[in-house]
């Protein structure tokens, strides 16, 4: 691939790159047994001679994301000499549609979130992968046939897939203080029944359960669509899940009504909140999970997604001072162990030989291990070694990741700006203050209808 191909990704503003990968390999091949080395060496040793191609990559990555990602990817580079050229930008959702429809894409685009992806599809900017890699992920991916729905999509008729999921982000996770539990005397609930009753136990032991806040300036309400969404993947199939975020049943189904109320279970209870019922809308998330580390506590858990301990005190040791537990699933409901989260998954908008051997290379655990054992990593690719990852915190978070029967992702991400970015944080800070579920979500699907 020529440079000038990747001119438009490499004129964005705050862009990094492009960056050569061969910079250097961050693990020696053959050192430290935490790493798949034997795969990687039959990898190598069956790889095709790409020597004096490149593949370019375009992604949001910047910085020590950007650093990490070059170092995973210099596998590729050693076990094919072919060169990858990776550049970042913080408008990459802007400019690789611009790139795309002037012919001027890289080979290889990183996108954030699978709806550009379906875009970019539709409109035959992105090339489909095979048939192979489809049951490849179903069969090597925990939850695998969840990731291959993901990046399938319908274009001219046909169902293909377009893309290979690499870094997953997690949101089901409660977290807690251990020295608080284990003071009270209480045990991590395995199902969301056990949950509800030690939400209730905290309230007749004198507690406060729960520190919930919505505040997110002009954002706000986001929290409260994480969830609502984790509570329909807990009560409901997830393909009605599907059929929520794609609106091919209304934002009032009885269904999601009652996903609503789930949530409104523990925000609308005066006794189960931090502050009161009344709170919530207005407390700010980041400031949220603090009452977990006053004395006595304000409150015992706190539902939100891995990014929160960048919130907590300065100091937190993971682990230790605080921990997270997966936000359990009804036993009753015989659904598995459903996980709410995000990922950046990869698609082919420039073809070559050199971009589907580098696809190839995106299923050798090696692809991934190098960037677990570098940190801000999880991945549901389930042939990696699990002690790669560079810390306990991060292990235990992809063993929930490993444990999942379904994953799905945020749904709010998927659906069009004006619900998911809009109306549906707006509804849910109206409900958070008292209003009626079903004419909240009445109120979200005349808005969706709206649109169209």
């Amino acid at each position: 691939m020529k440079r000038n191909l990747f001119a438009g990704v490499a004129a964005a503003a705050l862009i990094a790159g492009p960056v050569l990968a061969e910079a250097h390999m961050p693990f020696v091949p053959g050192d430290e047994d935490r790493f798949s080395w034997d795969a990687y060496e039959e990898y190598k040793a069956n790889a095709p001679d790409l020597s004096g191609q490149t593949v370019t990559v375009a992604g949001p990555w910047l910085g020590q994301e950007r650093d990490r990602v070059v170092a995973a990817w210099s596998y590729f580079e050693d076990a094919t000499g072919a060169t990858v050229e990776y550049a970042g930008s913080d408008s990459f959702e802007q400019q690789i549609v611009i790139d795309a429809e002037a012919g001027s894409a890289p080979n290889i685009a990183v996108f954030p979130q699978p709806g550009l992806l379906r875009v970019m599809a539709e409109r035959g900017l992105v090339e489909p992968l095979s048939a192979d890699d489809s049951s490849w992920i179903a069969d090597n991916y925990a939850a695998g046939q969840s990731w291959v729905d993901l990046a399938t999509f319908e274009v001219d008729g046909e169902e293909e897939l377009y893309g290979i999921f690499y870094r997953v982000d997690l949101k089901s996770l409660v977290w807690y203080v251990p020295e608080n539990f284990e003071d009270a005397g209480y045990e991590i609930p395995e199902t969301m029944e056990e949950l509800k009753a030690l939400t209730d136990q905290i309230v007749e032991d004198g507690g406060t359960p729960w520190c919930i806040g919505l505040g997110s300036g002009g954002a706000t309400g986001w929290p409260a669509t994480d969830w609502v969404e984790d509570m329909m993947l807990r009560t409901q199939p997830p393909e009605v899940y599907d059929q929520w975020v794609a609106n091919e049943i209304p934002f009032n189904d009885e269904r999601v009504v009652a996903a609503i109320e789930e949530f409104g279970y523990f925000a609308r209870n005066d006794d189960y909140v931090a502050g009161g019922a009344g709170a919530v809308a207005t407390t700010d998330f980041r400031d949220s999970p603090q009452g977990l580390f006053n004395f006595p506590p304000d409150c015992y858990m706190h539902r939100q997604a891995s990014f929160i301990p960048a919130f907590f005190p300065e100091g937190t040791e993971l682990g230790t001072d605080a921990d997270f537990f997966y936000f359990p699933a009804y036993e009753e409901m015989d659904l598995g162990q459903p996980v709410l989260g995000a990922g950046t998954v990869l698609g082919i908008t420039n073809d070559s030989e050199a971009t589907r051997a580098f696809i190839e290379f995106m299923k050798q655990p090696i692809a991934h291990e190098a960037w677990m054992a570098q940190g801000a990593f999880l991945t549901a690719h389930s042939g990696v070694n699990q002690d790669a990852y560079i810390d306990d915190a991060l292990r235990a978070q992809g063993a929930i990741v490993q444990n999942a029967t379904t994953f799905r992702f945020d749904g709010s991400d998927l659906m069009p700006g004006a619900i998911g970015a809009g109306a549906f944080w707006t509804g849910m800070v109206d409900y958070a203050g008292g209003a009626d579920a079903e004419a909240v979500a009445t109120a979200i699907e005349e808005t969706w209808a709206s649109q169209e």
